[in-house]
């Protein structure tokens, strides 16, 4: 029950067209595999099948994700995300603002805060910045963007959790694979940031938004949820003592709160975090069933003959796939469900490590998930108040960040074999 590699690409192209018309990705990626399904030689009935069979291998991956929706939601709702960005803001100082920016917004996404919501997040005090240190628009997106990407690879988010659940990894290995190539991003981010200081539109006096800073819970407070869900989930690798993240994540949201001093507000943090993860995993479910047609294609075969036929080693499939995917779904969480999915077994069987497979993957899904098919675009563009021409202005630099993390990701696991 083979699907045609026409098929293969018959769903992604749907399931990109529908996007693009604004359809919701889950349902986008569902008529896209439905559609490859059939144009590729199967049956409705074994087509449902097996897009069923896909969704089905993404539901641990789901319940992990809705359980991490505890921890975004203590940390985005109770203000501890505003208050560790601000803190590290004014600790690196103004005069190196695109760089305090770059960390702020990595330190928030690599604590488990969605990459767009950490740029959301940073954006207010981006902006005052800028308006203040006469700095462009693409400079301080650039910088908060190269900083989410170098965070996304090194966090407990829902891309590092699915390629974990795929390669049967520890998620802190994942994590603690992307933090050479996340710190080699940020530097890249940093200085590609600093060439665009001059260049497109500059901040106005009237989209600078004041907020207070008083009104923040403490650093010292701040911190602790992320730093518990960390400590707990280490303790897998360093003393052989599993705590899933099912559990990790949640109690480490709930025990910040309590540090906070708003453990009556945790379950009003859980239902906003929730509202946060629901659609992340609606959409997951979705390209379940598109990885599901995907996984059961001859696409994997004409991509491993490509390779060969061009002399590139068979690891260099990783990255590629997580590129690719990221670029189909423009979701860094989708690309790497839909590659971690389709291709681990594949590279399990090349002799590809699990890790370095996981790892990889990773990091090329941060190449093109940036593409405007994707929320993500919209939503940071709109951070910072900048047309949508003006945001098409950003891609090349973020995609040169995503392909500077993948670089150094396929040399340690790839080449060096670290």
């Amino acid at each position: 029950m083979e699907v045609s590699t026409l098929g293969a690409l018959s769903a992604l192209v749907v399931a990109i067209f529908l996007i693009l018309r604004k359809v919701p990705p889950a349902y986008g990626m569902i008529v896209g595999a439905l559609v490859g399904g059939i144009v590729g030689g199967v049956d409705l009935s074994s087509t449902v099948n097996l897009m069923m069979g896909g969704a089905k291998g993404i539901i641990p991956a789901v319940m992990r994700i809705l359980a991490a929706g505890v921890l975004a939601g203590v940390l985005i709702e109770s203000g501890a995300a505003a208050s560790i960005a601000d803190t590290i803001v004014k600790k690196v100082g103004e005069t190196r603002a695109l760089l305090a920016l770059a960390i702020a917004t990595m330190i928030l996404t690599a604590v488990g805060v969605f990459i767009d919501v950490a740029v959301i997040t940073v954006a207010p005090i981006a902006l005052a910045i800028a308006r203040q240190a006469d700095l462009s628009k693409m400079a301080i997106l650039l910088a908060m963007i190269g900083g989410g990407k170098a965070g996304n690879v090194m966090s407990p988010n829902p891309n590092a959790i699915a390629a974990a659940d795929a390669f049967h990894v520890p998620l802190t290995s994942v994590m603690a694979a992307g933090i050479v190539p996340g710190l080699v991003g940020l530097v890249v981010a940093y200085f590609i940031a600093k060439k665009l200081v001059n260049k497109g539109s500059k901040v106005e006096a009237s989209e600078v938004v004041a907020f207070d800073r008083k009104a923040l819970p403490s650093f010292a407070t701040a911190i602790v949820a992320p730093l518990v869900a960390i400590i707990l989930l280490s303790l897998r690798p360093v003393f052989g003592i599993v705590i899933d993240p099912l559990l990790a994540l949640p109690l480490g949201g709930l025990l910040g709160a309590l540090a906070m001093g708003r453990f009556k507000d945790s379950n009003q943090f859980a239902v906003a975090g929730l509202g946060r993860m629901a659609p992340v995993a609606i959409m997951l479910l979705g390209t379940g069933t598109l990885a599901g047609i995907i996984g059961a294609s001859s696409l994997k075969t004409v991509l491993i003959e490509a390779l060969q036929s061009s002399g590139l080693p068979a690891y260099m499939l990783a990255p590629i796939s997580g590129a690719l995917m990221s670029l189909a779904t423009a979701s860094t969480t989708a690309g790497t469900v839909v590659a971690s999915q389709v291709f681990s077994s594949t590279l399990l069987e090349l002799a590809v490590p699990a890790l370095a497979g996981a790892a990889m993957i990773h990091a090329g899904s941060t190449v093109f998930d940036h593409m405007p098919h994707g929320s993500f675009f919209h939503a940071t563009g709109g951070a910072v108040n900048m047309s949508i021409t003006e945001r098409l202005k950003v891609i090349p630099y973020e995609t040169a960040v995503g392909l500077s993390i993948t670089i150094v990701s396929t040399l340690i696991f790839g080449v060096f074999k670290f």
